[in-house]
C-alpha cells in the first residue's frame, strides 16, 4: 500500500525521465563509492569468494547508468500509427505500470536486486524488494544508498522475511508487475509474473560454488575428445581451492545454508544410485572453517535420463556425456526443461552459428560463458521463464502503452 501510494503521489512516477536519470546516475556513482563495503557484505552473508564479487558487484552501477539513460533518451518516445479513417491521429506512448514486486532465491542478492530495481526505477514505477531470507543485507544497503541519491521516500521498500511474505506480496492487489527469480516450481504458481525460473545449462559449474541460474550442469562432449577432456576436466576440479570466501586465492566456497547443502547431497547420492559415477568429489568437507561446504565435483556415466542430467543441481556439481554429432549434440542440449543459456565451444564459425540457431535457449555464447551486459536482453526459453531482463525489452516489461485517438 505504502508503494502504491509513492507512485499515486508523482514524485517519482511524474517526474521528467532526464531528472529520473540524474537520479540514477548518481545512485551508481555512490555504489562504486561504497564498492568493498558491498563486496564485503555479500561475502559475509552468502560464503561466495569475494573476488567473484568484486567483478560482478563491480559492473552493478552500468545498469543504473544504462537504463536511466535509455529511459531519458529513448524508452518514453511516443509513435503516431497509420489509421485507416484519415480525419484521425492516433497518438501512443508509454506510462509506468505502477507498484512493481522483485522477488529473488539465493542467486547474487545484491547484484540481482539492483539489475531489478534499476530498470524499474528508470521506468517510474514504485518498487517492493523482497530479497532471499538467507540473504538480506545487501538490498537493505542498495536501498539506502538509493535514497542518498535521491530516489523519494517510498519509491523503492525492502521486504526481509520467510517464503510467506513473498506470498503475501504476490497476491497483493497493489502489485502490478511481478519479476522472480528462483526455483520452477514457485515460479510457475505466481500469476500475473514475469519469471526467471531455475535451470542451469552448459558450462562453467563452480561460480558462486555452483548457485547460479546459468552455473553448467551438462557438459556435452564430442565422442573424439571426450576422454582426454575428462582427464583434464577432474584434474582442473581435483586442484580448485575450497576454503574461506573472503581470501582472493579461493576458488570454491561453501553453499548458502544447511539445507542447500543437504538438498545437493540428496541429488547426488539419487544420480549415483541411478548408474553415474563420482569421478572427483562427490561428498561434503570441512576445510577448518564454519561453513556449509560441498566438494567440487564431477559426476560420469550420466545417461539422458539420470537426475543429474535432468534436474538442476544447485551447487558445485557438474555431469559429463559424449555426443557423437552434431545433431545428436543439439538433441541432448534441447532435451531439457530448461533453456536459460548455453555456451558452444569450437573453432569453427559458422557451426558455432548454425548450433546456437538451434539451441532453445534465451541466452547463448561462443567460446565464452556468463557474459551479461545491460544492453543485451537476458532470459530463457521453456520452464527457464518469461519475459526479459536488461536492453530495451526490459523497460517494456516494466511500462504499458497508452493510446489516445483524435478526430481531426
Amino acid at each position: 500500500q505504502n508503494a502504491a501510494a509513492a507512485f499515486a503521489k508523482g514524485e517519482w512516477s511524474e517526474l521528467n525521465p532526464r531528472a529520473r536519470c540524474r537520479v540514477l546516475h548518481r545512485a551508481a556513482d555512490l555504489i562504486r563509492g561504497s564498492l568493498s563495503e558491498l563486496v564485503d557484505l555479500e561475502t559475509k552473508q552468502t560464503g561466495r569468494c569475494l573476488r567473484e564479487y568484486q567483478a560482478q558487484l563491480g559492473r552493478v552501477p552500468e545498469w543504473f547508468e544504462y537504463h536511466g539513460s535509455y529511459a531519458a533518451a529513448k524508452g518514453f518516445e511516443g509513435r503516431l500509427p497509420a489509421l485507416t479513417e484519415s480525419d484521425h491521429v492516433n497518438l501512443v506512448w508509454r506510462v509506468p505500470i505502477g507498484g512493481v514486486r522483485a522477488h529473488h532465491a539465493l542467486e547474487p542478492p545484491g547484484a540481482l536486486a539492483a539489475k531489478k530495481i534499476a530498470v524499474a526505477l528508470a521506468a517510474g514505477n514504485a518498487v517492493v524488494v523482497k530479497p532471499p531470507l538467507e540473504a538480506p543485507v545487501t538490498v537493505l544497503r542498495l536501498a539506502q544508498i538509493l535514497g542518498e541519491a535521491g530516489l523519494p521516500e517510498g519509491v523503492l521498500q525492502v521486504v526481509p522475511g520467510p517464503g510467506s511474505a513473498g506470498d503475501a506480496l504476490a497476491r497483493h492487489a497493489g502489485i502490478e508487475r511481478l519479476d522472480f527469480t528462483g526455483g520452477t516450481a514457485t515460479g510457475l504458481a505466481i500469476q500475473r509474473a514475469m519469471a526467471e525460473a531455475g535451470g542451469g545449462v552448459a558450462f562453467a559449474g563452480f561460480v558462486a560454488a555452483g548457485q547460479t541460474c546459468v552455473s553448467a550442469k551438462r557438459l556435452l562432449v564430442q565422442q573424439e575428445i571426450f576422454e582426454e577432456f575428462r582427464a583434464r576436466l577432474v584434474q582442473k576440479v581435483k586442484k580448485l581451492r575450497v576454503g574461506d570466501p573472503s581470501l582472493l586465492d579461493t576458488d570454491v566456497g561453501p553453499v548458502i545454508s544447511q539445507r542447500q547443502l543437504q538438498r545437493i547431497e540428496d541429488q547426488v547420492a539419487r544420480a549415483r544410485a541411478q548408474g553415474a559415477t563420482v569421478l572427483t568429489g562427490g561428498r561434503k568437507t570441512r576445510v577448518g572453517l564454519d561453513g556449509f561446504f560441498f566438494e567440487p565435483t564431477v559426476l560420469g556415466d550420466v545417461s539422458t535420463e539420470n537426475p543429474a542430467f535432468v534436474e538442476e543441481i544447485f551447487g558445485p556439481v557438474v555431469s559429463l556425456t559424449p555426443f557423437g554429432t552434431e545433431e545428436e549434440a543439439i538433441a541432448l542440449a534441447n532435451s531439457s526443461q530448461y533453456g536459460l543459456g548455453g555456451a558452444i565451444w569450437t573453432e569453427d564459425v559458422r557451426k558455432a552459428l548454425r548450433v546456437a540457431r538451434r539451441l532453445r535457449c534465451g541466452l547463448s555464447w561462443v567460446n565464452c560463458h556468463h557474459r551479461n551486459d545491460p544492453s543485451s536482453p537476458w532470459g530463457g526459453f521453456g520452464q527457464s521463464g518469461v519475459g526479459r531482463e536488461n536492453g530495451p525489452e526490459a523497460f517494456e516489461e516494466y511500462t504499458t502503452t497508452k493510446s489516445l485517438t483524435i478526430r481531426t
